[in-house]
């Protein structure tokens, strides 16, 4: 069935780009979870830009909400969302990944963790605390996937690494997104829930990395996990934010690598924090092109046309990767407390 709609798309594809003018082949094409992507191969005389102007006409002709036009790899691909989309659960992933020696020899190293599935259906790694990923931005509206992405990251340094290779420090004034990690061998501290303790708690880390460069170790790792930072930098004023500075800036030589989420990723917010220390953001759906330049720091990433609810791009050294993040429910807390708090 589904084989057998993906060729009638790819025929009316076809027809609608010579209709207007621009034609192309379908050439092929790739299925995750949420999303159908058809490999186009343009006529010589066809413009690129023709076939962008088309995205809306082939959401209407397709009968999807949506129509996205990628240039990836040296080629031309549309992307549609899937009408029978699912999630993809962070414990299937986990599953998939564990069939794989070299996928699980990486996994235990200290500081790697698992994002989610690659649009090669592939499961993809992240090693936090290494020169080109020093600290992380989460970026997302409401609906994005923002929490969920920051709570995988979470749940996979738990599930593979021990607490002697890496420790959490979190702050979440939510007090909800991160229940699961209560009780984590891993955790400093109980969760931070309101601005004041999280003054504390970050003047300790900045003296703990004082102490690290000191006596030069960088053992264990400490990952320092904020969701909310744009609400946490305007509650908490220049203490906070001088911290915060201090963390990001000198933390990564002393084995401090800082995880930053917000809903709110403007410059007038963030300021110059994000902008030079920063380097690596996952950035999910968002309100404008505007915000996408912000939370993504490339130009032209298109975030503000992802399909929310886990679709997310991993930006790093400037370039774009499309990741579908691993979603572990709330539902699913006991069983994972239970399997790995050991």
């Amino acid at each position: 069935m589904l084989q057998r709609r993906l060729h009638h798309q790819a025929d009316q594809i076809e027809w609608l780009l010579a209709t207007h003018k621009a034609p192309a082949r379908v050439t092929g094409g790739r299925v995750t979870p949420r999303t159908i992507q058809f490999h186009l191969a343009p006529a010589p005389t066809t413009k690129i830009s023709r076939v962008e102007n088309l995205a809306e006409e082939i959401a209407l002709l397709l009968k999807v909400s949506s129509a996205r036009i990628l240039r990836q790899d040296g080629a031309l691909h549309i992307e549609i969302p899937r009408l029978d989309a699912r999630a993809l659960r962070f414990l299937e992933l986990c599953a998939q990944a564990e069939r794989d020696a070299l996928f699980m020899r990486a996994l235990r190293v200290a500081g790697t963790t698992l994002v989610g599935m690659g649009m090669d259906g592939i499961p993809m790694l992240l090693r936090l605390g290494v020169p080109d990923v020093p600290h992380v931005l989460i970026a997302g509206t409401t609906g994005s996937g923002k929490s969920q992405a920051a709570r995988t990251l979470l749940a996979s340094l738990v599930m593979y690494q021990p607490a002697r290779e890496i420790q959490l420090l979190i702050i979440d004034p939510k007090a909800s997104d991160f229940r699961a990690f209560q009780g984590a061998p891993h955790l400093l501290c109980p969760i931070v829930q309101n601005v004041e303790d999280a003054r504390e708690r970050l003047e300790w880390l900045a003296d703990e990395m004082a102490r690290r460069q000191t006596a030069r170790v960088n053992r264990p790792r400490i990952i320092l996990l904020i969701d909310e930072l744009a609400d946490l930098l305007m509650q908490g004023g220049s203490a906070i934010e001088n911290l915060l500075a201090r963390l990001v800036q000198r933390g990564r030589s002393a084995g401090i690598c800082v995880i930053g989420c917000t809903q709110k990723p403007t410059a007038g917010v963030l300021g110059t924090l994000v902008k030079a220390n920063f380097p690596v953001r996952l950035v999910g759906k968002v309100t404008s092109a505007h915000e996408a330049l912000v939370a993504a720091g490339v130009s032209k990433s298109g975030a503000e046309q992802l399909a929310g609810r886990g679709d997310f791009l991993l930006i790093a050294q400037g370039e774009k990767m499309r990741v579908q993040i691993a979603h572990l429910p709330t539902s699913d807390d006991d069983a994972f407390r239970l399997k790995f708090f050991r």
